[in-house]
């Protein structure tokens, strides 16, 4: 080991800089759909090894000491970002005439600026740096800083965070109920990078021990969550909604084409919506359709809300995505909202959700004026691109369940769990991952979704025009569901409800305390190796 490490760090040139790439494209086999965690564990090894060698000339400035290590996250972060997301560059093949020309920037370009994060956070853990046990700490603490960051600047996308990666199972997802999935993250390099302390010795006892005793505290609080801990007191027999997911699998640019296409896809979900339970089930109670299933403005079609009355019985409710378009007055452009309309049997709209948090270049286009004067436009085809709601409200339905709404990748930001969602049952989110076919992407979506359930305790209804759909439980467990590629429904029964326990956790709290105590080990093994005493 000791004879290896050395070799790392020794590493120079093309090779240390192929070397540093590998390493995070490796990490991304610990991601869904494959969900080998150790993976990470060979990854965060060499990169410690690697900033270990990271030295630049004693006469260098501050930017100029640090820049080999923030190389080295970088090129960490390029190989982990081209490797998990290259599947982005799918949704410009939808209009490929239109948008080819962009696939370079979104298969390299986004990965070489969200690469930026993890740059940084390797140079400040180098600030830190020492031989010992120390050293992981800062990395841990500065990794879970920057993804933090990386969650919030910009509209935020912390797609991937690293604690995903230690996260690819129910037993493996409880911890983020108490410190969250960013808290889970800096722990979990700490975890991943503590086989490196074996390599140089030097605080590798303490080190790899309290390493061993987290992973064990991550897998034994699991059990008691799944399997010991008291549950969310069952509904009634008689007050348990049914629930259909539909999953057309409706191809995406079948959707942006002419007239006839889009009755056909809009009769399709009723087709799907009418079919008989399977197996002699219960009708269901509540049906879900996708993210903008609905392909034309419902308001402006009397027609498509009478065709819905029909197929729905009197005491069952459509939840649906849709454009919603409201007037501003003459002279001034329609706005256009990604919504959910929640329908009755009588075909009238009794409740709705706009999405709050827009994709930047999908649904709308920052810096618009200047953008469009050469060229650059939304992917998703809405004049002016889409409006954003100034606030979320929980979508409260006839028989008493109330659903906070996510829609599309809403889900996958923590900090969205405000407001109204102490008082929800359940999230709803409904999404459209055919822009992105049979790749990773739709897999890495559900993952993150699953977790939201884990942070605040709720059941999950989610529904995706081409998977994966699913009823999942507060602990992340699927209860039903419908696979990527799927066509078809699936009904499932919620017989359990969130209490409200888990969204009002102060998941950000414990998430700084985790912060603080690792910047604190860092500190002291820092002063220890600067004084000698190590």
């Amino acid at each position: 080991m000791e004879r290896l490490a050395d070799r790392v760090i020794l590493v120079w040139g093309f090779k240390r800089s192929l070397l540093t790439i590998a390493a995070g494209a490796l990490a991304v086999l610990a991601l869904p759909p494959f969900g080998f965690f150790a993976a990470m564990f060979v990854s965060f090894t060499l990169l410690v090894w690697l900033i270990d060698g990271a030295a630049a000339s004693p006469e260098s400035g501050l930017v100029g000491r640090l820049w080999p290590a923030f190389t080295v996250g970088w090129l960490f972060g390029f190989g982990y970002f081209v490797a998990g997301l290259w599947w982005l560059g799918h949704a410009l093949l939808v209009d490929q005439e239109e948008f080819a020309w962009a696939l370079p920037l979104a298969i390299l370009g986004l990965p070489a600026c969200l690469a930026i994060f993890y740059g940084l956070a390797a140079a400040l853990a180098r600030v830190f740096w020492s031989d010992g046990m120390g050293r992981i700490a800062a990395l841990a603490a500065s990794f879970g800083l920057l993804e933090w960051l990386r969650s919030v600047i910009f509209t935020g996308f912390p797609w991937n965070a690293i604690g995903y990666g230690m996260m690819p199972v129910p037993l493996m997802m409880q911890s983020a109920h108490v410190i969250g999935a960013m808290g889970v993250t800096a722990l979990s390099v700490f975890v991943f990078s503590a086989p490196a302390l074996a390599g140089t010795r030097q605080g590798a006892r303490p080190g790899i021990a309290l390493a061993v005793a987290l992973f064990a505290a991550h897998l034994g609080y699991g059990a008691y969550a799944l399997y010991l801990a008291p549950q969310p007191e069952a509904l009634p027999e008689d007050k348990r909604p049914v629930v259909r997911l539909v999953q057309p699998d409706i191809d995406q640019a079948a959707k942006m084409d002419n007239d006839a296409d889009r009755n056909a896809i809009f009769e399709t979900h009723l087709k799907l919506s009418a079919e008989a339970p399977k197996n002699g089930g219960r009708k269901p109670d509540i049906i879900v359709w996708p993210e903008t299933s609905i392909p034309f403005i419902l308001t402006d079609n009397q027609d498509a809300l009478t065709r819905i009355a029909d197929t729905l019985d009197d005491n069952q409710i459509l939840i649906a995505g849709a454009v919603r378009a409201e007037e501003m007055g003459p002279g001034t452009p329609v706005r256009y909202y990604n919504s959910i309309y929640v329908i009755d049997g009588r075909g009238q709209i009794i409740a709705a959700s706009d999405k709050v948090h827009l994709v930047p270049f999908g649904e709308y286009l920052p810096f618009e004026d200047v953008l469009t004067e050469f060229g650059i436009q939304n992917v998703v085809e809405i004049p002016g691109g889409f409006s954003a709601a100034a606030s979320r409200h929980l979508l409260a339905l006839p028989g008493g369940l109330n659903l906070f709404p996510l829609i599309c990748y809403e889900i996958i930001f923590p900090g969205e769990m405000t407001g109204d969602i102490k008082d929800a049952n359940a999230i709803l989110n409904i999404t459209n991952d055919a822009w992105f076919g049979t790749t990773p992407g739709p897999y890495q979506h559900f993952q993150q979704a699953r977790v939201r359930a884990v942070e605040t305790g709720l059941p999950l209804i989610r529904d995706a025009n081409s998977g994966i759909s699913a009823l999942v439980n507060a602990h992340g467990e699927i209860v039903a569901g419908l696979d990527l590629g799927e066509t078809g429904f699936i009904d499932a029964t919620v017989d359990r409800i969130g209490d409200g326990f888990g969204t009002t956790y102060p998941h950000q709290t414990y998430f700084w305390l985790t912060e603080a105590l690792l910047i604190l080990i860092a500190l002291i093994s820092r002063a220890g190796f600067i004084l000698g005493l190590n």
